[in-house]
């Protein structure tokens, strides 16, 4: 039998990489952000693995600059109560994670999403009772049966915030194929104080976000919502070349 030849060992990388870039472009078209979960418990060495190939992802210097607070059971209750409980009394200060008017461009898309959102759960926008009843539902992690919260050292600088916002993305994906899906939710910071005394963080620990962890539940009508995604000549600006015709 021959050997093969350096022209077959190409062909078949180039058939490799064919195959595992539309596996990956298949993956991350049809993750989507669930904020309705089912109760079927995700196994703790699941979560594990999911963390561990999150941890594969680039970082400056390879600091690795991420925190995460895992939460099941009654210590995500426990979260949930007080949590809810500061949301109730309105102790804390307003959090909006934009300026105001945040840009035109961004505030478009966000008033979109709005639409598409609560049309989805049959929530009028001028019905501010049931639209805050909604944003509540973040603090119970969308009924997920995990949560997550990360964190990074408050010294450090945006490059860093960058870092863990890949992570962020890499535990999305790892999720998503795997069968399980995600929330990452900005809502909570709103709370950091109360999550910060809860979990213990050290003095240096500065929240970056939340996320739900779960099986998502298919029959609720806000799973099935798609919101458009710009192509790329809108936010690409090509320098050197014509681009893509």
């Amino acid at each position: 039998m021959n050997a093969p030849t350096p022209c077959d060992s190409a062909e078949a990388h180039r058939r490799q990489m064919g195959d595992a870039a539309a596996a990956l472009d298949s993956l991350v078209r049809g993750r989507r952000t669930v904020r309705a979960f089912r109760p079927d418990p995700v196994a703790e060495e699941v979560v594990n693995d999911i963390l561990e190939i999150a941890a594969r992802a680039p970082s400056t210097f390879n600091t690795q600059p991420w925190r995460v607070h895992v939460l099941r059971g009654q210590a995500r209750q426990r979260l949930v109560e007080a949590i809810l409980d500061a949301h109730a009394a309105n102790s804390e200060p307003p959090f909006t994670p934009f300026p105001s008017p945040p840009p035109p461009a961004c505030g478009d898309r966000q008033a979109e999403f709005g639409r598409h959102y609560y049309g989805s759960l049959a929530i009028d926008p001028g019905d501010t009772a049931a639209r805050a009843r909604q944003t509540a539902r973040n603090y119970r992690f969308f009924d997920a049966p995990v949560g997550l919260m990360f964190s990074i050292d408050a010294t450090l600088r945006r490059h860093s915030w960058v870092d863990i916002g890949l992570f962020l993305q890499t535990l999305m994906l790892a999720a998503h194929s795997r069968g399980l899906a995600t929330c990452p939710q900005v809502a909570f910071l709103r709370y950091e104080r109360v999550i910060a005394q809860n979990l213990a963080f050290a003095a240096d620990e500065a929240l970056v976000c939340g996320m739900s962890l779960g099986y998502p539940d298919w029959d609720a009508p806000v799973n099935r919502v798609t919101m458009p995604r710009a192509a790329a000549p809108a936010f690409t600006c090509w320098h050197g070349v014509d681009g893509p015709s």
